[in-house]
């Protein structure tokens, strides 16, 4: 298939001392604009909690990346940046896997990643990423917000979902949120 057919995530998190959250809504639409899914989930933990993940692009990639990040976690013991540069390393050279179209958001205690399958592994330097169909919409609201409030990471990720669903067409407010203290 030449084209992703299917569309509509928006995840954002935010990161702030040693606290964060992600957050993504649920809506799933295909073709030109089909809503099949209200209520998808496309955050989740990982790593016996410690991490949470959250993703954009084709439901069954994602989860295969999943899959594969929690076997890096596993393997280099929870640690989060050698954890998405080995899956990012393995995502670029496998034949297979070079394939996969998603982009994973992940989060510990220690901070936020965008990972790849072009072998990025981006930190964002204010704590703040989005990806997906809304993701401008909402790493626009959730920078406005982290600059000039003192809402807890949780209650931005909310709120930025929320923006993001009143502009975004392929963004529902069927919102699933994981948060790190």
């Amino acid at each position: 298939m030449a084209e992703n057919l299917f569309h509509a995530t928006t995840i954002v998190a935010v990161y702030d001392n040693g606290k964060g959250a992600i957050g993504g809504d649920g809506q799933v639409t295909f073709g030109q604009g089909t809503i099949i899914k209200h209520g998808a989930k496309k955050v989740r933990r990982l790593h016996s909690g410690r991490v949470i993940a959250g993703f954009a692009g084709a439901a069954a990639d994602a989860f295969t990346l999943f899959e594969k990040f929690e076997e890096h976690l596993s393997a280099h013991r929870g640690h989060l940046v050698r954890a998405a540069v080995e899956l990012a390393k393995e995502w670029r050279t496998d034949r297979v896997l070079r394939r996969l179209e998603a982009l994973l958001v992940a989060m510990d205690s220690g901070g936020v990643l965008l990972i790849s399958g072009t072998g990025d592994v981006i930190e964002p330097d204010d704590g703040v990423v989005a990806v997906g169909s809304g993701g401008p919409y909402a790493l626009a609201a959730a920078r406005a917000l982290k600059r000039s409030t003192d809402l807890e990471p949780a209650e931005i990720v909310e709120r930025s979902l929320l923006i993001a669903a009143e502009i975004c067409v392929y963004t529902n407010d069927r919102l699933t949120i994981e948060t790190l203290q």
